[in-house]
Parts: structure tokens; C-alpha cells; sequence
């Protein structure tokens, strides 16, 4: 993963915060391309393992139909309230399908530890639901920006 950072230094988050940070988090918007060029950008529940982002998307989705014609997608996790507490990063790259499409839950072993986590992470359950209209993404960002406003001067 390369590192892009327009912004200053300073509010860069390191790797540790941002690997916190990505994992704390628990929305992401998803922006894709559609076939005539216009931007989409829509919401979605995310799980990050430290290199990948995994993203579990409607398999009749927009998003879904766009990503199969340009798999270019870039991703914005944010928080924060007041500007001094903004921080969030930008990841892009390429979607890569994973698993079956839709998931019934047939064995894969690459989906076993971000199913793992999510469903932790959004079910408090120790094995994954699947309801037959979802399937995985996994986004391996080739740029990654961040920013952290809280470590910016106060005053």
C-alpha cells in the first residue's frame, strides 16, 4: 500500500492510529463509476483486517453493477463533530470480488476471518449470517490519505 499524503504531514495518522481507526469505525461511503462516467457514492458496513478493507455489498446494488464494468473505488471513513476533531482516511483502489456471489455460506477460507470480524463487529455473533443478497468486496488500497485535525495546534 502507498501512502499519498496531500495533506501536511502533521495530521497524517500514523500507521497504528489508522490501523485504530479503521477498525473503530463503523460506516463507510463508497464511491464508484458508473458506465457514463458519473460518480455514485453510497453507504456501507465495512471490516478492516490491517491490509485489506472488506466491504459486504447487495449483489443487485448499483454499487454492485458499477464495480463489475470498473472496479475503481474509492472509500472515505471519517469522524468528528467539531473541526478540531475531524480525522478520517481515503483509501482507493481496485474491488475485487471474493466468494460466491450471492453468499450462502459455502466454505472459502479467504472470507473466513473478515466474516470473523464482521460478524462481531455488527451481529455480536461468532459466525456470519447470510441471507443469499450479499457478497464480499475486498478493496487492497493502492493510496491511502489521512487525516487527524485533533493534532493540529489548539488555541
Amino acid at each position: 500500500m502507498t501512502v499519498t499524503q496531500r495533506r501536511g504531514r502533521r495530521i497524517m495518522m500514523t500507521a497504528s492510529e489508522l490501523d485504530t481507526f479503521l477498525a473503530e469505525q463503523r460506516t463507510c461511503r463508497v464511491a464508484t463509476v458508473s458506465a457514463d462516467g458519473r460518480p455514485h457514492i453510497s453507504a456501507l458496513w465495512f471490516a478492516w483486517d490491517g491490509t485489506a478493507l472488506w466491504l459486504y455489498s447487495l449483489t443487485r446494488s448499483r454499487r454492485w453493477v458499477e464495480l463489475r464494468g470498473d472496479p475503481r473505488l474509492s472509500v472515505i471513513v471519517d469522524d468528528g463533530h467539531d473541526y478540531g476533531e475531524l480525522r478520517g482516511a481515503e483509501l482507493s483502489g481496485d474491488a475485487v470480488f471474493v466468494g460466491e456471489a450471492p453468499r450462502s455460506g459455502a466454505p472459502c477460507p479467504e472470507l473466513d476471518a473478515p466474516e470473523r470480524m464482521f460478524a462481531a463487529k455488527y451481529f455480536e455473533l461468532d459466525a456470519m449470517p447470510h441471507d443469499g443478497r450479499h457478497a464480499w468486496l475486498r478493496l487492497t488500497p493502492d493510496t491511502v490519505s489521512s487525516w487527524d485535525f485533533r493534532k493540529l495546534p489548539q488555541g
